[in-house]
């Protein structure tokens, strides 16, 4: 595949690299390399103030005082609130529930929607390349309530097998819920989830009295495209904080309104009640309703600022910049005798995520995790390992794979670096 440089970039990634004060660190006396970005992202000096100022000027609980300070930080918690849900597009802000990250934000409908409307017998429809925060809640669900799970499976090139004429093999009338990746952690798939819900949509108005709930996991989609969650029409959409340029410990759940209204709360406590009395109580109005205790102020701040940096560069830019990038990437790593790469080969239809092994007689050659070190002593930080998808290892019949994970800060300089990188590994290993 022949990559194009183009003459006027989408990004500044010069300037943009000046945000960010980690990437000026070296490692083993060699500068970072940092392309581990699907685990999590590194953090810009915007993001890093916003959380600071919160903690020197405006630190207090929220919603429950009425000095100066609690007002500050209500404001600000709620502003955020609004932050994300414009990000998103998810039109009524009540609908952003925030949570400590994207797997609390899908164990709470587990808990709160799944425990009060999945019974013995249902069906719960996931794909084979699910992360096991997609997968292990469903699985508790199925073992306390006697659902049953089924998987859409994956083709050779890594996309999901869901054509029209297929859809009817997976939804049935027992299906009440489908729950699909956005963008695969290692296959880099981009699932055409708008598509997908329209098809579920339609097939179960024509044939069933009730439609299976869709929800879909965008931890690995917010942060690197465009995503209107309006637009995708899903009834559930979940990402989290530091995987866009946010703090850890701060994650998202959308919810259409009706149901959250419907569902029970997930945690019970402080702040989301209206009226407790002796023996009963009485829940706070949505999102509150799901947000007991004292929630994370700071961290919520501080994916307000994330959004706002991201806005500032544009999505569309983002992912276009990741793309070019993953194109390089993909074409230079051809290069490479005996590496073989999961997922599609046509950058338009996966994420900046590329997962790959040294592959002789059809064995992984290198273990990714020797892969992995050996990378980290010319300072390139890379991913190995099953990345949460023991399930998918499985289904590519491997033990684990290396990854690398792009994001705006990253560079083809970089790309380069890492090819001699890759070189050397097969000398240490004579291969």
């Amino acid at each position: 595949m022949k990559v194009e440089t183009k003459t006027k970039p989408n990004l500044d990634t010069d300037k943009i690299r000046k945000d960010f004060p980690i990437l000026s660190r070296e490692i083993h006396g060699k500068p970072l390399v940092y392309f581990d970005n699907a685990a999590t992202s590194q953090k810009p000096k915007q993001v890093i103030a916003a959380i600071s100022n919160y903690y020197e000027q405006h630190n207090a609980n929220v919603h429950r005082g009425v000095h100066k300070l609690s007002e500050e930080a209500t404001a600000a918690f709620e502003g955020a609130r609004k932050k994300v849900a414009d990000f998103v597009n998810a039109g009524d802000m009540r609908q952003i529930v925030f949570t400590r990250n994207a797997t609390e934000a899908i164990n709470l409908v587990a808990y709160s929607w799944g425990r009060k409307n999945i019974k013995k017998g249902d069906e719960i429809l996931l794909t084979q390349m699910e992360h096991h925060s997609n997968l292990v809640p469903w699985q508790l669900l199925a073992k306390e309530t006697g659902a049953k799970l089924k998987f859409i499976p994956i083709s050779e090139s890594g996309e999901l097998r869901i054509h029209v004429l297929e859809l009817e093999k997976y939804v049935t009338s027992r299906t009440k819920l489908v729950a699909i990746t956005h963008v695969s952690n290692v296959l880099g798939t981009i699932n055409p989830v708008k598509q997908t819900i329209e098809k579920i949509y339609e097939r179960s108005t024509k044939n069933f009295e009730l439609r299976p709930k869709v929800l879909i996991d965008g931890a690995q989609a917010v942060p690197h495209m465009p995503v209107s969650i309006q637009h995708i029409n899903p009834d559930f959409y979940v990402f989290t904080g530091h995987k866009m340029l946010g703090p850890t410990g701060i994650g998202v759940l959308y919810a259409k309104k009706e149901l959250l209204e419907d569902m029970d709360p997930f945690l019970s406590g402080g702040d989301m009640i209206l009226e407790v009395d002796w023996e009963k109580s009485s829940w706070n109005y949505i999102p509150w309703k799901f947000e007991a205790g004292t929630p994370d102020v700071a961290g919520a701040i501080g994916l307000g600022a994330a959004a706002d940096y991201l806005n500032s560069l544009g999505m569309k830019n983002v992912r276009e910049h990741e793309k070019e990038l993953t194109a390089y990437a993909l074409e230079k790593l051809s290069a490479v005798k005996d590496l073989v790469v999961y997922g599609p080969k046509d950058p338009e239809k996966r994420g900046g995520v590329i997962s790959f092994n040294i592959v002789k007689n059809d064995q992984v050659a290198i273990h990714p995790h020797d892969l992995a070190s050996i990378l980290d002593t010319e300072g390139i930080a890379v991913r190995s390992g099953h990345h949460c998808a023991q399930p998918l290892m499985k289904v590519l019949e491997i033990p684990a794979a290396a990854r690398v994970s792009f994001y705006i800060y990253n560079t083809k300089d970089e790309v380069n670096r890492l090819i001699p990188a890759m070189e050397k590994a097969k000398r240490i290993f004579k291969l």
